[in-house]
């Protein structure tokens, strides 16, 4: 099969897209397909390829600190020239299968999806409307809640509109918030905050037109449930060396440690599995689609739903593959269960 990795972007997750993507294209090598490996967003668009079994595919490290966002607009203007004419859409339509290995952004709120939609090209991961769905936290949880999942109160935040909300004080007031984009992955710029001071500071160094989504730090165990197509895979619990599970500790060695089965009891897993399966659903995520549910646990143990990614990572030290291995399936094995879940006769 001809099969083309979209990697790269222009997020601040781009790094970590670039790992995954090379891990996407060494796994589909693996499997007897032949690979190309495209960035829409850079200069010379196609990276490598056409590679064929047999040929390698260099790693991609991802650094201890996400990239700047500050070149987004010149990133964006090539990645959308690429995708809506010329030889890398025709690459796109070309292919038997485009894997989107792209993580935040446009990767990730369905801007990407709607573009490979319109132009009849055929891709991995769920469609255009999921995606958006799933991307703003606040709305997400606003359906979560509403589909009886149990959700954190929240408050949205522009720091440049004016004084900080009131429903804000009190939150920040009542206990320790967290203080995070409400459009964004990778736990970028995720913050904990325990004083109103410490929030005037966040909101001081906050892009102009930024939208920030404070909720009530939870403290217990935080645990992670992906489904890939209608199946939940085994939990995932995240053991924290630190308070929250940032950037940092997603994609540095030894800063947080994963356990897969998590060690708790069955019905508490088969719970979280289920949970993860309604809130799959219930932002539109179909049986062709993948996701991964993110869960912290109260103070009484009890979980809360935080958020659904629509295209969770799939570095070597990503969360997903972690979880597939815990369903016994090897790391090419999960790539080509993705690439089968669209039949490659259907069109998205």
């Amino acid at each position: 099969m001809r099969v083309v990795v979209l990697c790269g972007g222009e997020s601040s997750e781009r790094d970590v897209s670039h790992a995954s993507g090379r891990s996407v294209a060494r796994a589909a090598l693996e499997r007897g397909h032949q690979v190309t490996l495209v960035d829409p967003a850079a200069d010379v668009p196609v990276l490598a390829g056409p590679l064929h079994p047999g040929d390698g595919v260099e790693e991609f490290a991802v650094g201890a600190e996400p990239p700047s966002t500050a070149d987004r607009e010149r990133l964006r203007r090539r990645m959308h020239a690429a995708l809506t004419g010329g030889p890398v859409l025709e690459l796109l339509r070309d292919a038997e299968s485009v894997f989107l290995a792209l993580h935040g952004g446009w990767g990730e709120d369905g801007h990407v999806q709607a573009l490979l939609e319109m132009a009849d090209v055929r891709f991995t991961g769920a469609d255009s409307g999921a995606c958006g769905a799933a991307w703003h936290k606040g709305r997400a949880q606003a359906v979560l809640g509403a589909a009886g999942l149990p959700v954190v109160e929240r408050a949205l935040w522009r720091p440049g509109s004016g004084e900080v909300p009131q429903a804000i004080r009190q939150l920040v007031t009542a206990g320790p918030v967290v203080v995070k984009p409400v459009a964004d992955g990778s736990s970028v710029s995720v913050h904990r905050v325990d004083a109103l001071s410490e929030l005037a500071q966040i909101g001081a160094e906050a892009p102009a037109g930024a939208e920030l989504l404070v909720e009530p730090f939870l403290p217990g165990r935080e645990f992670t449930v992906a489904v890939v197509g209608s199946q939940a895979l085994p939990v995932v619990e995240i053991e924290l060396t630190t308070p929250l599970f940032d950037y940092t500790a997603k994609y540095q060695p030894g800063a947080a440690s994963e356990v897969c089965p998590a060690k708790v009891p069955d019905d508490f897993a088969h719970r979280l599995q289920e949970m993860a399966l309604r809130a799959h659903r219930a932002l539109g995520f179909g049986g062709d689609a993948y996701s991964r549910t993110d869960f912290r646990c109260d103070g009484r143990g009890e979980p809360m739903c935080i958020e659904v990614n629509a295209l969770p990572g799939l570095t070597s030290a990503s969360l997903l593959p972690l979880a597939a291995g815990g369903a016994g399936w090897t790391y090419p094995e999960l790539i080509q269960r993705i690439m089968d879940l669209r039949d490659p006769m259907d069109l998205p």
